[in-house]
């Protein structure tokens, strides 16, 4: 018997050359690669990136906000009609916005006569953006995304300078100032709602810096009438989206899943990074996402 595993068999028409036969463990190794080349072409990895952003999207919006800058474009990579990549995406993300209420709820409750005007001017501007978008064409709307990415980034990369900003001129406006006018804030919170049910990117922000400028002064009573208003103007959104049949319920179930799991575990990321690297972070996905789309829309 010989000690090698290896045979060497004549090539026709060259005498002098050999080529071997491999060994039993060379064939094996062979074969199990062969395999998991075929394997992984069989895989769709547009399902993995879009669990994967859904995660960072989750991790985001507890943190920062802008978790759409990146589940939006994984639902477009899933080669759904930019409509329905857009209500999917507002359907997928509103069970964590609706969350808030509870946190916020003792706030809501003190702030009530407030909060109702804010429910109400939510409810009108997301219904009203949200049929519009249902009714603008599929390549117009494809058109405008790249723009409507790049105006919630600068919105994101306003947030700190203008919130900074808020912070001295209520630190300087110490002294108790004039009631706030609420049927300004009640018309233009109904123009913000109607781009929250639009797009709704970094919607949440131009919210706080609405009610500051008219007078609010307390944060917390600013976080809960924010949240009162954004979570009934998607929430409003969700439901004319899911009636018109524009979910795509497979990438949807998916996403809530993933973001849900990333929002519950975001409370480490939110103690390691600080807020500004975040907000950083978030505006750099943003352009970045602008910038593509830019590029490839003709």
């Amino acid at each position: 018997m010989p000690k090698s595993a290896s045979l060497s068999l004549p090539v026709r028409g060259v005498t002098s050359e050999t080529h071997p036969i491999p060994a039993p463990a060379a064939l094996l190794q062979w074969t199990l690669m062969s395999s998991i080349s075929s394997h992984l072409h069989l895989i769709d990895w547009h399902w993995l990136w879009l669990s994967v952003a859904a995660f960072l999207a989750g991790v985001l919006n507890a943190v920062a906000g802008g978790g759409s800058f990146l589940l939006f474009p994984a639902m477009l990579s899933m080669k759904m009609l930019p409509v329905q990549a857009n209500a999917t995406n507002t359907v997928a993300l509103w069970p964590g916005q609706l969350t808030s209420i509870a946190a916020y709820r003792d706030a809501i409750r003190k702030n009530l006569r407030l909060a109702i005007p804010m429910a109400i001017a939510g409810f009108i501007g997301g219904t009203a953006g949200a049929v519009v978008l249902l009714n603008t064409p599929q390549m117009t709307f494809l058109h405008l995304v790249p723009w409507l990415l790049l105006v919630a980034a600068v919105i994101f990369a306003l947030s700190g300078p203008v919130s900074r900003w808020l912070e001295r001129r209520k630190t300087r406006n110490a002294a108790p100032s004039h009631p706030p006018r609420r049927l300004p804030v009640f018309l233009l919170t109904i123009v913000v709602c109607f781009y929250i049910g639009y797009f709704g990117a970094g919607a949440g922000f131009l919210i706080i810096t609405l009610l500051s400028l008219f007078g609010f002064q307390n944060l917390n009573e600013i976080n809960a009438l924010k949240v009162v208003s954004t979570t009934m103007a998607n929430g409003i959104a969700f439901l004319i989206f899911v009636f018109e049949g524009q979910v795509v319920w497979r990438y949807c179930l998916l996403a809530m899943v993933t973001c849900a799991i990333g929002g519950y575990t975001s409370a480490r990321f939110a103690r390691m990074i600080p807020q500004a690297v975040l907000r950083g972070l978030v505006v750099f996905i943003g352009l970045a996402m602008a910038a593509w789309f830019f590029w490839r829309n003709p």
